[in-house]
């Protein structure tokens, strides 16, 4: 088991559940939540190496996760995945300081591979 811990923020309860279980598979210690609020509540309590996070969600939207994020824990990275891939929405992402961003469905593959890298940079 690998200390790494990964925080999976989806307002799609299968996209959690995929991504927790193909996640464990690696080794990764991984938390997941139905939307933001919680989910920073839960930032605070203890650290997590990588943040996926959906883009689009009631409430507080994974820009938000985002700058939160980088603005209180700026060593842990973040990956934003999105079903409303644009432009606009990836330039937004990336001034941010994104770590990476996908359009939905996600590959599991990629996204593993996006961690990995991502955890190599800290």
């Amino acid at each position: 088991m690998s200390d790494h811990r990964i925080m999976v923020i989806d307002d799609e309860k299968i996209v959690c559940d995929m991504a927790k279980m193909s996640l464990e598979q690696e080794g990764y210690s991984v938390e997941t939540f139905l939307n933001a609020e919680p989910a920073l509540a839960r930032l605070k309590e203890t650290s997590f190496n990588v943040v996926v996070t959906d883009y689009k969600m009631k409430g507080i939207d994974g820009m938000e996760v985002l700058r939160t994020v980088k603005k209180l824990y700026p060593e842990t990275k973040v990956i934003m995945i999105t079903a409303f891939a644009n432009l606009d929405t990836a330039i937004e992402a990336l001034r941010g300081d994104v770590h990476d961003f996908f359009p939905k469905p996600v590959k599991i593959k990629e996204l593993k591979a996006s961690i990995g890298r991502a955890l190599v940079k800290q």
